[in-house]
């Protein structure tokens, strides 16, 4: 099986590609907890969680992205992200994040169903306060 020496992320969401380059590592949530990638990483299938994904170039710099679930392939040095939505950190507001919350706390559970769907939108809505609140 071939080394692979350099690593390439693709984030695409069903609007468009989000995000297309070379990058020297990263980190992001998986379902069951958080995965960091290097080049020379295994063939992987996963399932996204929602928080915050890490990047880093080979010059050093960073850049991250609030990610909401789906699913990650890694093959061939390339890793792909497959998710619902993909926001760079720095276009996040504080604002937008409590509102969702707030939301998410008002949402009225009558059944099982109703209840799950709930706790889902508040663990998202907390993700995507403190990632926001750390940008």
């Amino acid at each position: 099986m071939a080394a692979y020496k350099e690593l390439r992320l693709v984030i695409v969401t069903p609007e468009k590609t989000v995000f297309d380059e070379p990058v020297s590592s990263l980190r992001f949530p998986l379902y069951d907890g958080d995965i960091g990638i290097l080049p020379g990483r295994l063939p992987l299938i996963g399932r996204l969680g929602t928080g915050e994904l890490h990047i880093r170039y080979a010059e050093a710099t960073e850049r991250s992205f609030f990610i909401d679930g789906g699913f990650v392939q890694v093959r061939g040095g390339v890793v792909t992200l497959l998710t619902d939505r993909a926001s760079p950190t720095d276009q996040l507001s504080v604002t937008v994040a409590e509102t969702e919350l707030a939301t998410a706390k008002a949402r009225r559970a009558n059944t099982d169903l109703e209840l799950d769907l709930k706790e889902k939108a508040l663990r998202r809505a907390r993700k995507l306060l403190s990632v926001s609140r750390k940008a």
